[in-house]
């Protein structure tokens, strides 16, 4: 039976069901889809945080005091004689220890055995050897100087040979020292890779004695310093009598490059000290021997101008140690520039020579303590200092021995010592910063080895103020490498952290504005035809590389608003004045004609319009640069004109706001009842009248509180503006904005489209203005999606990296300057990397930078997601 033939009482009662049961094949599919979304979520989440993880186990190392792997002690058969100097190889193989009568004892750091037999011949013309009366030798350890009593000083060298030699050429019969080492009672022999041997001996050489003082006038003091080069060095030392008249001496060594010979010529020069030598507690030299410090035991110290040593005067005199006190160990530091005191008041500090442009000194220059450890367990007696960190050992008067680091003014380590001490005769910390050696007064022999890889970190290094050598006062600084091993790095993250802070706030400032504008504009005025066209094109720009946008930016951006910047500083007043204007006159055309050019002719007016505000800025840019910033903008940001001219540029958005918010209040809703009375025309004039009046009053006014704020002193140079840098943050934010827009467009657009309709047209049918419904309705209503949008384009400023590498200098600075360049975080991992050693400081510092522009980016979202959700709440009550 078909339907034709159903009657139709029949077929009007035939109800026709449908399976409502879900096919089991959907169930599956559905079931499954959650499951993965589930799985997929929290491996995204566990991923996240693993990420986390890694950056944290990287960067914990830096936070370390290092730790002692190995304490050795026992007793050295040494001679009667005062112990003047202890020498360790890098290898921390062989040691060296000199007495004062010239007699060299060679032992096997590990065990304590001892090789060879060397020592220095003191031997005069007459063959009768004379101990000496002083001592010093240079930080490499390599070098020595000894003076005599009869006011000759003798220089030579006192060294660890270290040479590779095949398996094959090994002597025979070597004895097996502890450790697998060998020796053949001359020289240590440790393996090596590649089936060869490294061979440790120690050499001595002893140059002819070269009179200082005058015949029988003893050496007291002693300091010695060996520089310039292979083939030309300069040997400098200063020596001080007994009876206290210090003479600096220079012998100038040229070896001939045929024949092999050397011909030394030396300088003698005496400086006035004014001390007897019993006042003196010890005495130092630079190696360009251009500065001479003589410490007195009433804690003062000179400093001499030794630059021409012929008429050497005193540059300064300074208290290093309050009155009384009395000086027990002095020493440089590593670069010669620091120096380290410790007092009898158990006190121990770093000083440095800083200019200070005094004029109590000849120079300018005045020592100034940068760095005090406090009061330490006993008075430090003896200093070794590292040969290339900021790191030294100390060892006090009980004979406790501790590793120190200078710049972050910490006890790094305090070496473990059991049973009773005596005090250290000498002490020395090896090449390589990983052990020490402390040989008591009785002769008893202490080693260490530890591991200290990061000294130089610390929370307060990393986020503090640290007062660097040279530094006029404590900063913050960011220099990771230098031209020589004596400068220190200085890996404070607080410029980065300002650097990423101060680019993503200026690219906001520049983004944000326009990305909301054209967001409503899109969303609540534009024809839907052209909105069509718009969106997708704005939400293509979201895809151009950011190496792209740096790659333009720098090359043909940069140079452009480096020739036209006066007009692109007045544009950011004249184009918003310019649109604005423009705006009002299309209120004068006809009503039919305007409906009819809405849409794309609006459109292409609009970017007429922008081309007429830049024409504009351009001529008016160098009229004004001639008229109100000394004829060269670059110039002015350097402190030439007035500092009217910018502080006008500035109150200008201020004023507006101020002038047409009260004008707004002070005409109230009168004027707006006259405006509905008018004609469309004629109330377009009336807004155009008042528009032009309002801008005229907000512009005296600004020139006025600038003329009050440039007359009291104010200026913003030195502020938000300083000396014209091509690569600056000016041109980096343009950049960044240029990426950030199409994200805030994109999104805030979006949350503008879902506002509910209803919302819209009651605002409309209520007599509410486009405006007045997108301001009061649509906007707060979208609140939680608009904000959103801000902290998504956040997060992209904040991240960024080509763009900040290619278009800033990546200049690590605290500066607020428009023009002055910046260096972020992330862009500080790009540039640093690839030069890091792994596991290094820096390396492990660029993870801590990677860790903190995570937690950044974490606390900002969640801050922004609290934010969202109170703005959400609000609008679901609408």
């Amino acid at each position: 039976m078909t339907d034709a033939t159903i009657p139709n009482e029949t077929r009007r009662s035939v109800v026709y069901k449908r399976d409502k049961k879900t096919k089991s094949s959907v169930l599956l599919v559905d079931k499954l889809a959650g499951r993965v979304i589930t799985v997929g979520g929290l491996f995204v989440i566990l991923t996240v945080f693993a990420i986390m993880l890694f950056l944290v186990l990287v960067a914990m190392p830096l936070f370390g005091s290092g730790t002692v792997s190995e304490a050795k002690r026992y007793a050295l058969d040494l001679t009667a004689s005062r112990i003047v100097s202890t020498s360790i190889d890098e290898y921390r193989t062989l040691g060296l220890e000199l007495s004062e009568d010239g007699k060299l004892t060679a032992f096997h750091v590990a065990s304590g055995k001892r090789i060879g037999g060397l020592a220095f011949d003191f031997a005069g013309p007459s063959g009768v050897a004379a101990n000496p009366t002083a001592f010093s030798r240079t930080l490499q350890g390599d070098d020595v100087a000894f003076g005599f009593p009869d006011g000759t000083v003798r220089l030579g060298s006192l060294a660890i040979a270290s040479s590779i030699v095949a398996a094959s050429a090994l002597p025979a019969n070597l004895t097996t020292l502890p450790g697998g080492d060998r020796t053949d009672g001359v020289a240590v022999y440790l393996n090596v890779a590649g089936n060869q041997v490294r061979r440790l001996q120690p050499s001595v050489t002893l140059e002819e004695p070269v009179q200082v003082a005058p015949q029988g006038t003893a050496i007291r003091f002693l300091d010695y310093r060996v520089g310039g080069t292979a083939e030309r060095p300069l040997k400098t030392f200063v020596s001080i009598d007994e009876h206290g008249t210090a003479r600096l001496s220079s012998a100038y060594s040229q070896v001939n490059m045929m024949t092999g010979e050397t011909s030394t010529t030396i300088a003698n020069s005496e400086v006035p000290t004014g001390l007897d030598v019993a006042d003196i507690a010890a005495v130092l030299l630079n190696t360009q021997g251009d500065r001479l410090l003589v410490a007195s035991n009433d804690g003062t110290i000179r400093r001499f101008d030794t630059r021409d040593p012929a008429h050497a005067r005193l540059a300064e005199s300074a208290r290093l140690l309050p009155a009384g006190v009395k000086p027990t160990a002095i020493a440089y530091l590593n670069g010669e520039n620091s120096l380290i005191v410790a007092g009898a008041d158990n006190s121990l500090s770093i000083w440095s020579q800083i200019d200070r442009k005094s004029k109590a000194t000849t120079d300018g220059n005045v020592l100034t303590k940068i760095h005090d450890f406090g009061v330490q367990p006993a008075p430090i007696e003896h200093l070794a200092v590292s040969q290339r960190t900021r790191l030294f050992v100390g060892a006090d008067a009980r004979g406790e021995v501790a590793l120190y680091h200078a710049t972050t003014e910490r006890r790094v380590l305090t070496f473990p010592s059991q049973g009773k001490l005596a005090p250290v005769a000498t002490l020395i910390l090896a090449p390589r910063d990983n052990g020490a050696l402390a040989i008591g007064k009785d002769g008893e022999v202490r080693i260490w080895s530890f591991d200290v890889p990061h000294p130089e970190t610390t929370i307060g290094s990393l986020f503090g103020k640290v007062w660097y050598e040279g530094y006029p006062a404590p900063g913050y600084t960011w220099q990771s490498t230098s031209g020589t091993d004596s400068a220190e790095p200085k890996l404070s993250l607080v410029p980065l952290i300002f650097g990423t802070v101060k680019g993503a706030i200026y690219s906001l400032l520049f983004a944000v504005p326009i990305a909301l504008l054209a967001a409503i504009y899109t969303a609540e005025f534009m024809h839907f035809r052209v909105r069509a066209v718009v969106k997708p094109v704005m939400e293509l720009m979201a895809s151009l590389p950011s190496v792209v946008i740096g790659f333009v930016v720098a090359l043909v951006l940069s140079p452009i608003i480096e020739n036209w910047i006066a007009a692109v500083v007045i544009a950011f007043g004249v184009i918003p004045l310019t649109l604005i204007g423009l705006a009002f006159l299309w209120q004068l055309l006809p009503q039919p004609l305007a409906l009819r050019l809405d849409g794309i002719p609006k459109l292409v007016a609009f970017f007429i319009a922008m081309a007429i505000g830049i024409w504009v800025a351009m001529r008016l840019g160098p009229l004004l640069e001639r008229g109100f910033f000394a004829g060269d903008f670059k110039a002015w940001t350097s402190g030439a004109g007035s500092a009217a001219p910018f502080l006008f540029l500035l109150l200008l958005p201020l004023s507006f706001i101020t002038v047409f918010s009260l004008g707004g209040r002070l005409l109230g809703n009168a004027w707006r009842d006259r405006l509905r009375q008018k004609s469309y025309h004629v109330a377009g004039a009336y807004e155009l009248g008042r528009w032009l009046g309002f801008t005229v009053v907000a512009f005296a006014l600004a020139a006025l509180a600038a003329s009050i704020l440039g007359g009291a002193g104010f200026d913003a140079r030195g502020g938000i503006v300083d000396t014209y840098i091509q690569r600056n943050t000016l041109i980096a934010s343009f950049g960044m904005a240029f990426a950030v827009i199409p994200i805030i467009y994109s999104i805030a657009e979006d949350a503008l489209g879902a506002v509910p309709e209803h919302l819209r047209s009651a605002s409309l049918g209520c007599g509410a203005t486009k405006w007045q419904t997108a301001a009061w309705v649509i906007l707060p209503t979208a609140g939680s999606g608009i904000f959103s949008a801000i902290m998504i384009g956040l997060g992209r400023a904040v991240g960024e990296t080509m763009i900040v590498v290619m278009a800033t200098g990546n200049t690590p600075i605290l500066d607020w300057s428009l023009f002055n360049g910046l260096r972020a975080l992330s862009a500080n991992i790009n540039v640093e990397l690839p030069e890091a050693v792994k596991d290094s400081s820096l390396y492990r510092t660029l993870f801590l930078c990677g860790l903190v522009l995570f937690v950044m980016t974490f606390v900002l979202n969640t801050l922004a997601e609290i934010v969202r959700q109170r703005f959400r709440k609000r609008a679901a009550q609408l």
